[in-house]
């Protein structure tokens, strides 16, 4: 709970913080790099982009690192295929700033993060001089004390009983001087921010974690009440903080501005099993569709036909904003993939398509399979309205949001519209025969 006192001070500390950015206006924008989560990908800040851009913020100031091998050890210590360290992603972002400071010419750069990229950029900070290379850097979400903090599964990253969490707290002050930091958490909702494993698989056991553990002594600490672990990122609240933080004032648009024509491009990335990674996949066959929005029918012939190369490289695409658009991706040993997507607003060139996850057994006997796939947040139920095929799922667990994803399993491969709907998101889909190795993904 915050008390009348710790809001007044926060209210300072804004005010503060936001004054000596005005400033500071003066000096223009800076770059700033994005840093995605636990087996993401840089496509997933692309809302984020969108709204600075909306912004009048200029897109070539804008980076969103892809980290080669998102997902993190079971123990940072021993190796694991397709897999990362701390270390291994601080030389992957100590490189990246580099390279952006000498693509832009910029001495400093703002970085904002969502969950365990927050640790890359805490890392990043520890060592000996890159302090002089950030002014601010914003932890979305990012557990700072550690998802658990037992004596069991010290390895992990995530404990915060671990060495790597231990190295980086403790003290008067968890952040470095000269960089100013700010937090944005849930006040409840983050399934990583949780008193009780269950949300880990350990039901019962006590995480001696709270929804305060994201927070980090000297930083401005903010609370945005109801959303998600995702949500603490790439929800318009979240924008609305990383914007006001960065540039010292209101954003003029909270809406995205779409363009009337966009240019789309990125790489196929990969799955090793069910490991996904940020590699480029060579060989991968890429048709793009307008398709019907009532429908998901294909409106017309491919806008698209590719075959990667060694880069990954799919496009580039140029579209119309309106259209809602069909991707399909044949990567060798991967499943087909359909991914069916809502019009796309404006330009990106880091619109990585990764295939389908390979089948488990609960889809043994299905005819079709269809997931209704939420990349930038979780269902929560009853706070949002959930329904996929005419129904709410039954896969989606009520009260702390915890899916990110909702499976639909069809006895009948029949062509026929499928919708899904999150909020006021509605994407139509096709369902694809499972025994031809096709999977369907429909993105809200």
């Amino acid at each position: 709970m915050i008390n009348r006192r710790q809001a007044m001070q926060g209210a300072a500390a804004v005010g503060a913080v936001l004054h000596s950015r005005v400033a500071g206006a003066a000096t223009g924008p800076e770059p700033i790099i994005f840093l995605h989560g636990d087996s993401d990908q840089a496509s997933i800040w692309q809302k984020v982009i969108w709204r600075f851009e909306s912004n009048g913020y200029p897109a070539n100031l804008l980076f969103p690192i892809d980290f080669i091998n998102p997902k993190a050890r079971d123990d940072n210590s021993k190796p694991q295929a397709n897999r990362s360290s701390t270390d291994d992603e601080l030389k992957q972002i100590t490189a990246y700033v580099a390279k952006v400071l000498a693509k832009t010419g910029a001495s400093k750069v703002a970085m904002v993060a969502s969950s365990r990229g927050g640790y890359a950029i805490r890392n990043y900070l520890a060592q000996p001089g890159n302090a002089a290379h950030v002014s601010k850097a914003i932890l979305c979400g990012t557990p700072n004390h550690g998802v658990f903090a037992i004596p069991a599964f010290l390895g992990s990253e995530y404990n915060g009983m671990g060495a790597f969490l231990k190295g980086l707290n403790g003290g008067p002050s968890e952040v470095v001087a000269g960089v100013d930091f700010m937090t944005l958490r849930s006040d409840g909702n983050d399934k990583y921010a949780q008193p009780d494993g269950r949300f880990l698989g350990h039901p019962g056991m006590k995480t001696n974690i709270s929804s305060e553990g994201p927070a980090l002594k000297g930083a401005l600490n903010l609370v945005l009440p109801g959303v998600d672990h995702r949500g603490t990122a790439f929800t318009p609240q979240a924008f609305r903080a990383q914007y006001k933080f960065i540039t010292g004032r209101e954003p003029a648009f909270i809406a995205i501005t779409p363009e009337p024509d966009v240019t789309l491009n990125g790489r196929v990335t990969g799955m090793v099993g069910d490991v996904p990674t940020n590699l480029p996949v060579a060989g991968a066959h890429v048709e793009i569709y307008r398709v019907s929005p009532l429908t998901g029918e294909r409106q017309g012939a491919a806008l698209l036909t590719k075959t990667t190369a060694a880069d990954g490289i799919w496009g580039p695409l140029k579209v119309d904003s309106k259209s809602p658009l069909e991707f399909v991706i044949a990567a060798p040993g991967q499943l087909i993939t359909h991914i069916y997507k809502p019009p796309i607003p404006r330009s990106f060139d880091k619109l990585n398509l990764r295939p389908a996850p390979p089948a488990v057994k609960a889809d043994a006997g299905a005819a079709a399979v269809l997931v209704m796939s939420c990349p930038r947040g979780y269902f929560g139920l009853p706070r949002d309205v959930v329904i996929f095929d005419g129904k709410q799922p039954k896969d989606v667990t009520p009260g702390v949001p915890t899916d990110p994803k909702s499976t639909l399993r069809l006895a009948d491969a029949t062509p026929r519209p499928v919708v899904a709907e999150w909020n006021e998101i509605r994407v139509v889909g096709r369902p694809w025969p499972a025994k031809d190795n096709h999977r369907t993904i429909l993105e809200v």
